[in-house]
């Protein structure tokens, strides 16, 4: 038996927390009845619809992409642009990212099916760890690294602490390389961290994702998640260290 929003997000029906939304809002029966109550049980035997929709259960599936500049981090566009799902015409299930990366940022992004994985992933309290490399415009002085380090305001707020190091300098072009490590996942936030101490980003990449890389890939190429991988992530979500 399992608690039926962890059933609904491991069903890719939507993340757990959305799922417990769902069920509050009187959207979802078991076995032909309406269910409110977020402690309710199920098993696979029960019959679960969600707004008018039987529950079929998929098989969880794990991609690691690394995404190009230029393509949109969602399952669709409105205005036809490229998204990280059109680099997957050969898989049956539907399939989203998990978190985002902003159109004009390449990198590690994690394609699933799996809700209740995405939440682990996604959720700032459980603090997953992304580094980024950001090429900046201007030389960004050591009181600014230290601004970034403790946590900067920007209009939504404070940032949590970052690991911030300096990768090169060139003086001539007047850029830099800095390698920033966080574990939020605000809006663009990289960026706008920079751009609060006058070093707006020219070009950004997701190098890392708590234990994973790029390595190994071009930008727009794919690989499937090894159950090991899944599971130190997991591990790594639920304690804050790698499996």
């Amino acid at each position: 038996m399992e608690r039926l929003q962890k059933v609904m997000a491991q069903a890719g029906v939507a993340s757990r927390r959305k799922s417990e939304e769902l069920i509050l809002a009187g959207k979802v029966k078991v076995n032909g009845v309406t269910v409110t109550e977020l402690g309710t049980k199920v098993s696979s035997k029960d019959q679960v619809e969600v707004e008018g929709v039987q529950l079929a259960k998929e098989q969880s599936i794990y991609y690691l992409l690394y995404k190009p500049r230029g393509v949109i981090s969602t399952a669709n566009d409105e205005k036809g642009r490229k998204t990280v799902v059109d680099f997957f015409p050969e898989v049956e299930e539907r399939i989203y990212p998990v978190g985002r990366l902003d159109y004009d940022t390449s990198g590690i992004i994690i394609m699933t099916n799996d809700g209740e994985f995405s939440y682990l992933m996604t959720h700032p309290k459980f603090e997953i760890k992304k580094t980024y490399v950001a090429k900046v415009k201007g030389i960004p002085r050591r009181e600014d690294l230290k601004k970034l380090e403790k946590g900067i305001e920007l209009e939504d707020g404070l940032t949590a602490p970052a690991r911030v190091k300096t990768v090169s300098v060139d003086k001539k072009s007047k850029m830099a390389i800095i390698e920033i490590t966080i574990h939020e996942g605000r809006n663009r936030q990289v960026r706008r961290m920079f751009d609060a101490i006058g070093c707006p980003v020219d070009s950004l990449k997701r190098e890392t994702f708590g234990n994973l890389t790029t390595r190994g890939l071009n930008a727009g190429e794919a690989r499937p998640l090894t159950i090991h991988e899944i599971k130190q992530l997991r591990v790594l979500a639920e304690t804050g260290k790698i499996g």
